[in-house]
């Protein structure tokens, strides 16, 4: 704070963990791979609540302390960046877990801010459970309670964390790169792309460690990258995972 108090600190009476550091420890890719996966765990045990299907900002929200962080104060404490699931931010954490190779905790956590799965609870959601919500609540008798929907960054980080983080479908440019961090349970997986005219249709096949790519054929050709060609064919990539 302006006066040197700490924020985050395990002594603080609020906020004393916030998944954004944590999630972006990971991200970043620099530092202790040790220490961020450390962090994430704290994630998971102090900011992800199983039965409710949340991931929560930070917790404990501000509330009754002398602590003053500005506009998020006005929010009941457990509603949106007071310690709610403020989606935008707590996606990031489901790429921390992805840029460190565990793709199921990435995998599980996503699942859990699936709005169908919310939609499922329909007595407690109440707002669309086809789109997905900037909020959630985390206020004590308002569990899961959706907030906002619509405006929200979210449903785009939601589909490219899925896409390039998970699947590992990188385009940059005319070039296309394939590198999934999938789950221990998946045999692997398919999808189709078009490119213009063109269509690539992509095979995955996972080894026991389900990360890291052993091979890639174009059209029968061993390739490290794809070339993205709108030549109005369809293209066949297999990828073999190690």
């Amino acid at each position: 704070f302006d006066d040197g108090t700490p924020l985050g600190s395990k002594s603080s009476p609020e906020a004393q963990i916030d998944s954004l550091p944590q999630s972006w420890a990971a991200i970043q890719g620099k530092g202790s791979r040790e220490r961020a996966a450390q962090g994430m765990e704290s994630v998971m045990k102090r900011l992800v609540r199983e039965k409710e299907g949340l991931v929560l900002l930070f917790d404990p929200p501000f509330d009754s302390s002398p602590l003053q962080p500005g506009y998020i104060k006005g929010y009941p404490p457990g509603v949106r960046e007071n310690g709610g699931q403020y989606t935008h931010g707590s996606l990031w954490a489901a790429m921390g877990w992805a840029r460190l190779g565990r793709g199921d905790r990435a995998v599980h956590l996503l699942q859990l801010m699936n709005p169908v799965r919310h939609g499922m609870e329909r007595q407690r959601y109440l707002v669309e459970p086809y789109v997905v919500a900037a909020d959630i609540y985390a206020l004590p008798g308002r569990e899961g309670m959706g907030g906002w929907t619509w405006y929200t960054g979210s449903a785009g980080w939601m589909y490219r964390i899925w896409i390039e983080e998970v699947l590992g479908f990188r385009r940059r440019g005319n070039e296309l790169t394939i590198e999934p961090v999938i789950p221990g349970e998946w045999s692997g997986f398919r999808m189709r792309y078009r490119f213009g005219s063109a269509t690539y249709a992509i095979k995955v096949t996972a080894s026991k460690r389900r990360r890291g790519v052993r091979e890639m054929k174009l059209d029968g050709q061993l390739v490290t990258s794809i070339p993205l060609v709108d030549d109005g064919k369809e293209h066949a990539v297999q990828v073999l995972l190690r």
